[in-house]
Formats: C-alpha cells, sequence, structure tokens
C-alpha cells in the first residue's frame, strides 16, 4: 500500500490508513489497520540516521517483555533499510490532564482509582524487574474516550531492565525525579514510587509540589524533599491521601512504600477517599500552572478515528468520540491572576511566562537522552517491510 508521505512501504499485516497522528524532529507516527482482523495500531517511524545515540534498542528489549491490560504495549518490530517501525496499541483517549480538566466534577476518589491501576501497572513491571524512570502525568493516557476508560502507562524511552535491582544513570524529568537520583547515588525501583506520589500530589490540587524557575533551586527542594499541604487548597483533601503521599514521597527509598503497599493502602485499596468535588481547585491549579506551557496539540488519535469513520472508510466497531481538549479559561476570582507574569504559586515560588515543567524535558547535566518523538519525512528508498532480527 502507499503510504502517503513516508514513501513507498509493504506490510504483509498492515495498510496505512490515515494522516500521522504525531511529528517532530526524528519520528512520525500513523495510524495504521490490520489487514486480517481491521483493528487500528499506530505505527511509530523511526529514522535510523537519527539513532545512532538514542536507547531504541533497550525500549524495544523493555516493550517486548511486557503484556499488562494498563501498558502500552508493541505488537510488532520492523525495519527497512533506512527506518524502524513499531507497531503500537493504539491508545486514544488522550492525556490524563485533559480528561480531568473536561470532567465537570471531580473527587478524590476519581484520583484514587487512576492512581490504582498506574499502581497495578508498575507493580507488574517491578516484578518483571523493569523500571520506568520517567513517570508523569503526559505518559498516563487513557485507553479511549469512553467514560469508564482505563488508564495505559506509556513511554518506555528511560526504562531499565534490572537484574540486581540497583541503577546509577541518573535521568528522569524536572519536578518528578527521586531525590537519590539528583544526589547521583546508585537507586532502585523506588524512584517510580516516589514519581507516583508526586502525580497523586498534582491530581488532589492541581499544582506540583516543587516548582521552581530556577532548577538549581528545583533540585535542592526536591533533594530536601520540601513540599507541604498548602491551606485552603489542601483543607478538604482527606488525610488518608496526605499519609498515602507521605509514603510515596519519603525521603529515604528504604523507606518508601513500594507498589504492593501502596496498593494495600486504605486510600487506594479502601473507601478512605472522600467523594467531595475538588474539581473547581484542581482545575484552576492545573490552569495555573500547566496552562502556559505548551500542551501537546498533535492530531489526537480519538479525533482521527471518529473523522475516518464518519467518512465510511471503517465500517466495523463504532467511533470513539474526540477526547476532549483542556480548558481554555477558568472562571473564577484567580483567571486575572493567572494572566500576570509574576504570578507565585501556593508554594511561593515564582511562575515563569513559558512555563515548561510538563514538558519533555530531561534533567539538564544530569540525563542525556534522545527522545525519539515526532518526525521528518521518509523516501521512497525504503524497502518492504521485513521483521527485525534484534
Amino acid at each position: 500500500m502507499l503510504l502517503g508521505q513516508i514513501g513507498t512501504l509493504q506490510s504483509p499485516r498492515f495498510m496505512y490508513v490515515c494522516m500521522s497522528l504525531d511529528r517532530g524532529s526524528f519520528s512520525v507516527v500513523y495510524m495504521v489497520r490490520e489487514k486480517k482482523t481491521g483493528k487500528l495500531y499506530a505505527l511509530k517511524c523511526l529514522k535510523k540516521k537519527h539513532l545512532v545515540q538514542s536507547n531504541l534498542e533497550n525500549e524495544i528489549r523493555v516493550l517486548r517483555r511486557i503484556n499488562h491490560e494498563n501498558v502500552v504495549g508493541l505488537e510488532d518490530f520492523y525495519e527497512s533499510r533506512t527506518h524502524y517501525y513499531l507497531v503500537m496499541q493504539l491508545v486514544s483517549g488522550g492525556e490524563l490532564f485533559d480528561r480531568i480538566l473536561d470532567r465537570g466534577v471531580y473527587t478524590e476518589q476519581d484520583a484514587s482509582k487512576v492512581i490504582k491501576q498506574v499502581l497495578e501497572a508498575v507493580s507488574y513491571l517491578h516484578k518483571n524487574s523493569i523500571v520506568h524512570r520517567d513517570l508523569k502525568p503526559e505518559n498516563l493516557l487513557f485507553y479511549s474516550a469512553e467514560e469508564n476508560a482505563k488508564i495505559m502507562v506509556s513511554d518506555f524511552g528511560l526504562s531499565k531492565t534490572v537484574e540486581n535491582g540497583v541503577m546509577s544513570t541518573a535521568c528522569g524529568t524536572p519536578g518528578y525525579v527521586a531525590p537519590e537520583v539528583l544526589a547521583q547515588k546508585p537507586y532502585s525501583q523506588a524512584v517510580d514510587c516516589w514519581s507516583i506520589g508526586v502525580i497523586t500530589y498534582i491530581l488532589l490540587c492541581g499544582y506540583p509540589p516543587f516548582f521552581e524557575e530556577n532548577e538549581t533551586l528545583l533540585f535542592s527542594k526536591i533533594r530536601r524533599a520540601e513540599y507541604a499541604f498548602h491551606s485552603p487548597f489542601w483543607d478538604d483533601i482527606s488525610d488518608s491521601a496526605k499519609d498515602f503521599i507521605g509514603n510515596m514521597m519519603e525521603k529515604n527509598p528504604t523507606k518508601r512504600f513500594t507498589t504492593e503497599q501502596a496498593l494495600k493502602h486504605p486510600w487506594v485499596a479502601g473507601n478512605a477517599a472522600k467523594d467531595v468535588d475538588i474539581y473547581q481547585s484542581v482545575c484552576e491549579g492545573m490552569e495555573r500552572m500547566f496552562a502556559k506551557s505548551k500542551w501537546k496539540r498533535a492530531f489526537n488519535a480519538a479525533m482521527a478515528v471518529n473523522h475516518f469513520k464518519k467518512g465510511g472508510i471503517f465500517q466495523s466497531a463504532p467511533a470513539p468520540s474526540p477526547s476532549s481538549l483542556p480548558c481554555a479559561t477558568v472562571q473564577s476570582s484567580s483567571q486575572k491572576d493567572c494572566e500576570m507574569s509574576d504570578d507565585v504559586d501556593p508554594n511561593g515560588n515564582l511562575i515563569p511566562d513559558s512555563g515548561n515543567l510538563s514538558s519533555s524535558i530531561p534533567v539538564e547535566n544530569v540525563c542525556a537522552h534522545l527522545r525519539v518523538h515526532p518526525a521528518g519525512n521518509s523516501t521512497k528508498e525504503d524497502v518492504q517491510f521485513r521483521p527485525s532480527t534484534r
């Protein structure tokens, strides 16, 4: 089949069906359909010439070991003379923040359900000696646009398979990286649990526990585990939720909760999570802290599926509805403040005009890695698909 902008490629299993879902400097993601079943997948095309220094082989090795309902899986892997092709599970429900901002009603119980699924996925990874090392809200996706869609953990570009349980390469994303990583000490799977604690904190108030425009100051706060539950933002949050976060964001990794301990905590396993609407405060916090960042607005998979099914290209399964965009504005007394360049967050930190806390940025001078997101067109020099022997 003719694959549009990426040249002429023949696959025994898949056919190109629509425009790209995501693109950037080094890769492009297309939607493809399996010929035999009609099932849709995401095809990630990566130029070999840009991947000399990447961890692609490590990522593929990790993905091939994974099979869990809450982890985006690798379906197949091909290569041509110029490209690698990863056939991935198609996840079309959008990012976590987007869905929260669109809900209208949001409670601790909703956050607890999300975190429970994340914990189950990460627990599975840890049992298989895999550490994700870059857990953050952007890597938590909804499987579909349905109301009760499950959470999927994605992006294993920094993941690591460890046999002895100890790592030393410092990497992660600012704001989510554990203290021991910044201290350049050997670390373990506990770094993922720290990140889950940070994510939980954000899900319950809308702002991060650590934020500084200056990364040196940011890392200093993280290394000291210096955070608080500020009033009035945390007044309506349960003590159980705060206890859970405290155990996940324990500075000492040997005392920090494991995923198994976290899954047994009453806030996750019991009924300790409150059923009180916290949407307004969380939405305001997210708008205040994250709206100035560049939200990932690549062509959305859910919108693509819906558009092409409406056009009659797909006649099988019903089309999922387009996932929502994040709130553009929040009608509140703090809206004017959100537009100011000298805002401060609840921690008393200055909020920069072009905040980038939620962007995929490696820890400066701590982690050097190549993000294989996005793309460039290939040429017609490609040969037919062939399964990789790697």
